[in-house]
């Protein structure tokens, strides 16, 4: 069972919600929304993204329709253990962009009774899984997955259409290089 947002908050324990999906799926948008809810219940939080994404921001975590969080870019996951001793709810997006040590990390925030709220894509351009999105999902306790809307056709997307011709598995960008696509209307780009 898929199960959208945790209802039953567990108690003395932490956990575990990966949120993933395509791009445009809302996957940030959703991350954003349950650390504000975190905030206004005034738990401690700390945000996180990788140091390679600066698509709209260096400082805040960024949803494709303007919504924000102030963030910390960091270069390596295990820099999030120290950072966020003081924390109790700790949200990292982008995570498709760190090492596979993200789920070691995640499990000790966890055990530590912590709140670790993922986010970060779960295939890449061409409808591979996109590591570590998969071990994560196998470890969570909640699984959140966003669809988008097909720009061909209007169906329910869950591929990232790259428009370009790059073989490089990733290159950072938005809908300069992006789009949501269905299964039906999603393709590889041939390779030049």
């Amino acid at each position: 069972m898929i199960d959208s947002a945790p209802h039953l908050m567990p108690k003395d324990t932490g956990w575990i919600e990966v949120i993933t999906g395509c791009m445009f799926s809302g996957k940030t948008e959703e991350l954003i929304r349950r650390l504000r809810r975190a905030q206004i219940a005034k738990q401690k939080v700390k945000i996180f993204k990788p140091l390679i994404d600066t698509r709209y921001s260096e400082s805040s975590i960024v949803s494709h329709n303007d919504q924000s969080l102030p963030s910390i870019q960091i270069k390596d996951i295990k820099d999030v253990l120290k950072l966020s001793e003081d924390s109790q709810v700790i949200g990292i997006d982008e995570a498709q962009f760190f090492s596979d040590e993200i789920v070691n990390i995640c499990n000790e925030l966890a055990d530590t009774g912590k709140r670790v709220i993922v986010v970060g894509l779960d295939q890449d351009y061409r409808g591979i899984p996109f590591e570590p999105i998969p071990h994560l999902l196998a470890i969570a306790e909640y699984i959140t997955k966003s669809l988008a809307i097909c720009v061909e056709c209007g169906n329910p997307a869950d591929k990232t259409q790259r428009k370009t011709t790059s073989s490089e598995r990733v290159i950072v960008g938005t809908s300069d290089i992006y789009e949501a696509r269905c299964r039906k209307c999603h393709y590889i780009p041939e390779e030049v």
